[in-house]
């Protein structure tokens, strides 16, 4: 009984991971599409980056690393 009551909840937080998008529309609906037509030549346009960015980044389908990496280039003037 006392291996029941310690493995119902952990059995229970294993499925409140974050994985990434198992299919192409799943990826389609992290990335969300403000990188179209974005070319980083104006405000606007990192702005669409940045947005595309954090979705990837809140999708885990870029790692903590590549994220981090993101901010740090970002705050470099």
């Amino acid at each position: 009984m006392k291996a029941l009551l310690i493995m119902t909840p952990a059995a229970m937080l294993v499925g409140c991971g974050v994985s990434g998008p198992a299919s192409v529309s799943g990826l389609r609906s992290v990335v969300g599409t403000d990188l179209l037509g974005a070319r980083g030549a104006t405000d606007a346009d990192q702005r669409k980056i940045d947005r595309t960015v954090v979705r990837l980044c809140e999708g885990a389908v870029y790692t903590r690393n590549d994220c981090a990496r993101h901010d740090e280039a970002f705050q470099q003037p």
